[in-house]
């Protein structure tokens, strides 16, 4: 991929990329919807991102080519106001990058962009935030910023915010800037601090991806952030991360019935992603499936963010485990993809009898991905 990134660079540019980056997509193993609610989540950084190929220009204008559509150009200019464009969506998570560092007093060159990422998109495994991450850090790197981890997460989470037009919290991105090798990152998303939990060698993390396609810009997610955020104001607290069961239940007939239903979601995610991660330290398997088990319950039912592509995966895959490992759905909803930690051993007859049995049903065949926990955001060559 590296090899295909720098000679794809040349033959658009007609010239050798000086700097190649990279930033993962993520999984997210429990702890969904409990970012923008400053609570906890779990993922961790996959093998497959985006690529990000750099040449420094002799003006201030920042030129870039999208490998991924097919091959269109977008330029803007780094002395001016820093715009969205409604026509090229996609340069909108590299306009807000941009914009934001500017706006930060920061000084940056002029560049020639290559981008390409192997991140299945619309299937819920941030290849949004895989982009703009790589491009932060690319940014970083070039105009010697020294941006830290949670500056890179914090700057690509405000670029999908307030230009791409997602209210998405901080958990793609500080998952693709920060990931470690074998690793998933318990996150707290008030302080953006964590611990990194080992994943057993002896589980592998299985991703289907139902290839039901979501798009959560404009969609549902935006109106689940705000039932949570109506729930905390009536509740009297910032946040989510501020309530209790106990005060829920007191404060029940002053909610209606969804927003009820979204802060029941968070505050036994939150219970749930802690001890999911506690499980995994432990290597107490069969709370891990118990945790997971629960949060896929509470996505389809408190919080309705599943389909019935997901509900029919997550039912097959649990049908073949027995207490050693764990499913559910994961990312924003919708659509997208179902996550498992399963023995090794096992899963290439789980992927099997998925396949097998989602195309007699729903006429398509889901993608399998068989992963491992990767780093983070980093330069390749610079």
């Amino acid at each position: 991929m590296q090899q295909q990134i720098t000679d794809r660079f040349v033959s658009v540019f007609s010239k050798n990329a000086t700097g190649l980056y990279f930033a993962p997509g993520r999984v997210n193993l429990i702890g969904e919807h409990t970012d923008y609610n400053d609570g906890f989540v779990f993922p961790c950084a996959l093998e497959f991102g985006t690529y990000v190929a750099t040449s420094v220009r002799g003006d201030n204008v920042i030129r870039v080519c999208a490998g991924n559509f097919g091959d269109e150009f977008n330029e803007w200019t780094l002395n001016a106001d820093v715009t969205t464009d409604e026509a090229c969506l996609w340069s909108n998570y590299l306009r807000g990058v941009c914009a934001i560092l500017l706006a930060q007093g920061h000084t940056l060159k002029g560049l020639d962009v290559y981008i390409e990422g192997n991140v299945p998109r619309g299937a819920g495994l941030s290849s949004s935030a895989s982009l703009s991450v790589a491009f932060a850090k690319a940014l970083s790197d070039i105009n010697d910023l020294g941006l830290t981890v949670s500056d890179l997460a914090r700057i690509a989470q405000s670029a999908e915010n307030d230009f791409a037009g997602c209210s998405c919290g901080i958990m793609d991105q500080l998952a693709s800037a920060g990931g470690k090798d074998g690793h998933a990152l318990l996150l707290d998303c008030r302080d953006l601090s964590f611990d990194l939990v080992t994943i057993p060698d002896h589980l592998d993390i299985l991703i289907i991806d139902s290839r039901v396609e979501r798009n959560l810009v404009g969609s549902e997610y935006n109106d689940r952030r705000a039932d949570c955020e109506r729930a905390a104001r009536i509740m009297g607290v910032n946040s989510l991360r501020d309530a209790t069961l106990e005060a829920l239940k007191q404060n029940r007939a002053q909610l209606d019935d969804l927003a009820y239903r979204r802060a029941r979601h968070v505050l036994t995610e939150n219970v749930r992603t802690l001890s999911c991660a506690e499980a995994l330290k432990a290597g107490d398997m069969p709370r891990v499936y118990q945790t997971m088990h629960d949060s896929h319950l509470s996505m389809r039912d408190d919080f309705e963010v599943t389909v019935p592509e997901i509900d029919f995966i997550v039912e097959t895959v649990d049908a073949q485990l027995d207490n050693d490992g764990g499913v559910r759905m994961t990312g924003g909803g919708f659509g997208g993809c179902v996550v498992a930690l399963v023995p090794n051993d096992k899963a290439h007859a789980i992927e099997a009898e998925v396949k097998a049995k989602y195309a007699e049903k729903f006429a398509k065949e889901p993608n399998v991905y068989h992963c491992k926990a990767k780093d983070g955001a980093r330069a390749i060559l610079t």
